[in-house]
């Protein structure tokens, strides 16, 4: 690879200069070295959540705009039930290829399966807890998936 000179702000070569970390030179040059844009996808390193950021160029938002309708957050992922099966509260034990479902509302997640690709949903038993922070959905159904997808048996 080539070397390349290293200009000041005047556009004179500056010998033996490193390029200028704080970004003074481009100041100078007449460009903004300030970042712009959203600098989190919805939450902060504390755990708390950010104010809503526009991703513009992404054809979303990082969070729903404030006022938005907002209903029972969920995730699903396709699993194949391990020997046994899941046992289920309305018809006991399903087996073969499912889809799971992790819902969050009134302050609870719930765990249902179904045969991938049916109609009907089935409450998986012991499925359900307290819990109070959505936020924490996306943990909770990484692990569903982790103890209830057993392709190799």
């Amino acid at each position: 690879m080539g070397e390349q000179a290293v200009t000041g702000a005047d556009g004179t070569p500056a010998p033996g200069s490193t390029p200028d970390a704080t970004g003074d030179d481009a100041a100078a040059a007449g460009t903004d070295p300030t970042p712009t844009g959203p600098a989190s996808a919805g939450m902060t390193a504390d755990g708390q959540q950010a104010a809503p950021a526009d991703v513009s160029g992404a054809g979303m938002s990082a969070d729903a705009a404030p006022g938005a309708p907002t209903g029972p957050a969920s995730r699903t992922a396709d699993i194949t039930a391990g020997p046994g099966g899941v046992m289920t509260d309305e018809v006991g034990v399903v087996t073969g290829e499912l889809t799971l479902r992790s819902e969050h509302a009134d302050g609870r997640v719930t765990l249902r399966v179904q045969y991938k690709d049916a109609d009907e949903w089935y409450a998986v038993t012991g499925g359900s807890a307290p819990l109070a922070d959505p936020a924490g959905l996306d943990a909770v159904h990484t692990v569903a998936v982790g103890l209830l997808n057993r392709p190799e048996g």
